[in-house]
């Protein structure tokens, strides 16, 4: 049963990193108290893009970080 999770779970995983490739995100806490979010993308592991903002929440900061792997993903096709 366990190793069942465990499959799932990577292949929601991969399901996500295809949809984005080759950009991920990262979503970390900022300050002392960790009460902040940024998000960071980055480009086969690379550093590619930070947020110039401080989101009050993970969530927050994850919606604006897909919205902007979004963006990127729509113009690298032009």
């Amino acid at each position: 049963m366990a190793k069942r999770g465990v499959l799932h779970h990577i292949r929601a995983m991969s399901d996500t990193q295809t949809d984005t490739y080759p950009f991920s995100l990262d979503v970390q806490p900022v300050g002392e108290s960790g009460s902040m979010f940024q998000w960071s993308i980055r480009k086969h592991g690379k550093l590619h893009q930070r947020s110039d903002r401080k989101h009050p929440t993970e969530s927050k900061a994850r919606t604006h970080g897909e919205a902007e792997i979004e963006r990127l993903i729509r113009d690298r096709g032009r």
